[in-house]
């Protein structure tokens, strides 16, 4: 049986509230439409920034232009967990802790 000791729990909290830290400061980008929509998200799924080109926007297309904003978003989400569970799955061996991704 693996038990962890308080200090060693103790080190792995510490461990996963600078990871946590450091994920609140990294950075993805998607785009969509050959670059006309690209979102940048934070390793937590907080989203940054949509910047849509000037030519994506056609009024008579909206359409359209939500769905290039959705797949780029879609996709910048799915990066950024794909990040968290990179990083935070190195902390936790895999072991899967509620709240964390």
């Amino acid at each position: 049986m693996n038990s962890f000791s308080l200090r060693q729990a103790q080190e792995l909290q510490a461990k996963l509230v600078k990871a946590q830290e450091e994920l609140a400061e990294a950075t993805v980008e998607a785009s969509s439409g050959g670059g006309a929509v690209k979102v940048t998200v934070t390793g937590q799924q907080k989203i940054l920034s949509i910047k849509i080109a000037p030519e994506a926007i056609n009024p008579d297309d909206a359409e359209l232009l939500e769905d290039l904003v959705l797949t780029a978003v879609s996709e910048a989400i799915a990066k950024s967990q794909e990040l968290a569970a990179q990083r935070l799955g190195k902390l936790t061996g895999g072991f899967k802790i509620p709240g964390l991704t």
